[in-house]
């Protein structure tokens, strides 16, 4: 499954569009999604769809243990006035990292594999990967919480390490 990144202009429009909602969860999207943890194995800790080139709403997040989860259609319906920040990083943008705050706590509603609909709090590192996916799904990259210095000296770095391969 190949990740699209920001150094190719077809991918990056891609990553910069708002994804449509999902409207039929069938065998073909299980498997979809399935595969989508399979490749984040060992790199990554979540993976939207946009990163995969699928203009939909949806994204798979596998936190440290804890069981692997698919949101699809997910909506954020509460979040905590409190922030942390982590050190954030994307395949999309790969080699590159950046402290982004979000708020620490959220409450998320979605729809599984299964086609039935949940709701679940999060909080920690598993918070800040479903803010970070659901924000692909919004055309958002992690490098738009930046500082615009942050983020020009960032993305010069990426470039020159993609011109160096």
């Amino acid at each position: 499954m190949d990740i699209y990144t920001i150094d190719v202009e077809k991918e990056l429009e891609v990553l910069r569009t708002k994804s449509t909602l999902v409207t039929n969860i069938d065998q073909e999207l299980v498997n979809y999604t399935n595969q989508m943890l399979k490749s984040i194995e060992g790199i990554g800790i979540g993976l939207a769809a946009p990163q995969v080139g699928r203009n939909e709403r949806f994204f798979v997040c596998q936190v440290d243990q804890m069981k692997p989860l698919v949101f699809i259609n997910p909506e954020i319906i509460g979040t905590s006035e409190e922030l942390s920040s982590y050190e954030e990083g994307c395949l999309s943008i790969p080699g590159m990292y950046g402290d982004v705050k979000r708020p620490a706590v959220i409450q998320i509603q979605a729809w599984n594999q299964k086609g039935r609909p949940f709701k679940m709090e999060a909080e920690g590192l598993l918070a800040t990967c479903i803010q970070h996916e659901l924000d692909h799904l919004n055309g958002l990259l992690f490098i738009d919480y930046l500082s615009d210095r942050k983020r020009e000296k960032l993305l010069k770095k990426y470039k020159k390490s993609v011109e160096d391969q």
